[in-house]
C-alpha cells in the first residue's frame, strides 16, 4: 500500500527520497563497446543472436519489411500515428531557431549560424517494450532541425523482425535508416560506426540500464540527450479532484517498471486516503499489476501539505519528470512551477496525453535533473557556430584594448597579434 506522509511531521529525507537503481553494469558495457569497436558487424550479429535469439544475415531493415509492416498494423492505428505525428510536428516547428547577424558598428560584423548535426542516432526499445511513440518523439525534432541522416536502431524479436508499429512510426516520421540491433552494442555501433551502421554525431532515446551506461561511456565521442533514470510522475491535487483520476494517473507511470516513482502532493488528507483506497481497487485490474504493485509499495508516496502553494513548493523541490496540476484554474499556478520536465494542466489532462499525442516531447529529464535540463527538442539536433569580421579601420580602433586585456592575462602572443598589423 502507498505511504501517506504529512509534510512537517516526518523527516524531509523521507519526503524527498528517490529510488536509486543499483545495477552495476559498467564493466559488462565497457567490454561490449570494445568488442563492437574492434569487430563491427560481426560483434553485432553475435550479440543479437545471444541476447535477442535472432540469427540475422543483414542488420538493415529493408523497404519490403517496412511495406509489410503497414499490412500488419491496423489502419485505424496508422491514422492515430499520423495524427500524433502532425501534433508533434506542429509543436516542434515553433522551436526552430534562426541565425542572426549584428552589423551596427562601422566595419564590424558578428553573427551566429544555426547548423543541424549531420547524423542523428535514435535508440528505440523493442521486444515487449515496443514504443512507436518514442520513434515519433525522437525523430521528428531531428528531421525538423534538418539532420541529413536520421539513423534508428531497435532490437528484433527471435524471428529477426522489428515490431511493425515501430516501423510504421519510423516511416511516418521520415527516418532514413533502420537497423536491427539493440542494447549497449547498438549504442556502440552508433558512436563508432561499423560496416553497416554509420557513425552519428548525437544519440538520443531511452533504454535499460545497459543502454544508459553505454550512452554514458560513449559521451564525448558523440553527444547524447541525457542519462535517463526511472520514470516519474508527481500529481498536485486539491480536495475537489476525483481520486479515481489521480489513482489512474499515478498508475500510468507505476506500470512502466518496478523502479518508477508515483507521487501525489495534496492539501487534503481526505483526498490522500481516498486515492490510497482507489489504488488498491485499480492495481489488480492492470495487465502489469505486479510491476505497478512493486512500484507503488516501494517508491510511491502521498505527501499531505498544509496548503496548495506548499504542495507546489514540494513539487519544485522534487523537480519531477511529469507534473500534473490537477486543480481548478491551473494557469493561476503555472508561473509558480519552476522545475518540471513537462507540466499537464487541469483535471482533464492525463500524463498519457503527453506520452503519445498532444505534441510536446515525452523524452524528459528525470531524477531531479529538471532543475537544470530540458525536454528533448529541436535544439538537441543543432549546433551554433559564431563568426566575426572586422575591417582594418575597425580593428585599429580596438587593437590596443585587446592588447591590454591579453597582457593582463599574461598572454603576450595574443597581445602582439592584435597590434602587429599596425606597427608599420
Amino acid at each position: 500500500m502507498i505511504k501517506i506522509l504529512k509534510y512537517g511531521e516526518v523527516d524531509n529525507k523521507d519526503i524527498f527520497a528517490r529510488a536509486v537503481p543499483t545495477v552495476d553494469v559498467e564493466a559488462v558495457v565497457a567490454e561490449i563497446i570494445a568488442n563492437v569497436r574492434k569487430n563491427g558487424d560481426s560483434a553485432l550479429l553475435e550479440y543479437t543472436e545471444k541476447f535477442d535469439r535472432a540469427e540475422l544475415i543483414s542488420l538493415r531493415v529493408t523497404k519490403e519489411e517496412i511495406e509489410e509492416a503497414y499490412t500488419l498494423v491496423e489502419p485505424e492505428f496508422v491514422e492515430v500515428i499520423k495524427k500524433a505525428a502532425a501534433n508533434i510536428i506542429k509543436f516542434h516547428r515553433r522551436q526552430v531557431r534562426n541565425s542572426f547577424i549584428i552589423n551596427d558598428e562601422a566595419g564590424v560584423v558578428v553573427g551566429q549560424k544555426i547548423i543541424p548535426v549531420d547524423k542523428a542516432g535514435l535508440y528505440v526499445p523493442g521486444g515487449t517494450a515496443a514504443y512507436p511513440s518514442t520513434v515519433l518523439m525522437d525523430s521528428i525534432p531531428a528531421k525538423i532541425a534538418g539532420c541529413e541522416d536520421v539513423v534508428m536502431v531497435t532490437p528484433p524479436n527471435a524471428e529477426g523482425k522489428v515490431n511493425p508499429a515501430i516501423l510504421v512510426a519510423a516511416s511516418v516520421a521520415g527516418v532514413d535508416k533502420i537497423f536491427k540491433v539493440g542494447g549497449a552494442q547498438a549504442i556502440a555501433a552508433l558512436a563508432y560506426g561499423t560496416e553497416s551502421i554509420p557513425k552519428v554525431d548525437k544519440i538520443v532515446g531511452p533504454g535499460n540500464a545497459f543502454v544508459a551506461e553505454a550512452k554514458k561511456q560513449v559521451f564525448g565521442q558523440v553527444s547524447i540527450d541525457m542519462i535517463a533514470g526511472p520514470s516519474e510522475i508527481l500529481v498536485v491535487a486539491d480536495k475537489t479532484t476525483n481520486p479515481r483520476y489521480v489513482a489512474a494517473d499515478l498508475l500510468s507511470q507505476a506500470e512502466h517498471d518496478k523502479m518508477a516513482s508515483a507521487v501525489l502532493v495534496t492539501d487534503s488528507m481526505e483526498l490522500a486516503e481516498a486515492v490510497s483506497r482507489e489504488l488498491e481497487v485499480q492495481i489488480p485490474l492492470l495487465e502489469r499489476a505486479e510491476i505497478a504493485r512493486v512500484s507503488i509499495d516501494n517508491n510511491g508516496k502521498i505527501i499531505v501539505a498544509d496548503t496548495l502553494m506548499a504542495a507546489i513548493d514540494i513539487a519544485n523541490e522534487i523537480a519531477p519528470e511529469h507534473l500534473e496540476l490537477a486543480v481548478d484554474n491551473p494557469f493561476d499556478y503555472l508561473d509558480s512551477i519552476k522545475h518540471a520536465g513537462s507540466i499537464f494542466m487541469g483535471k482533464y489532462c492525463p500524463e498519457a496525453l503527453g506520452d503519445y499525442f498532444a505534441g510536446p516531447n515525452h523524452t524528459l529529464p528525470t531524477s531531479g535533473t529538471a532543475r537544470f535540463s530540458s525536454p528533448l527538442s529541436v535544439d538537441d539536433f543543432i549546433k551554433k557556430t559564431q563568426y566575426t569580421y572586422y575591417t582594418k579601420d575597425a580593428l585599429k580602433n580596438v587593437a590596443w584594448d585587446v592588447h591590454r586585456f591579453a597582457e593582463k592575462e599574461g598572454l603576450t602572443a595574443h597581445a602582439k597579434s592584435a597590434v602587429i598589423r599596425f606597427e608599420d
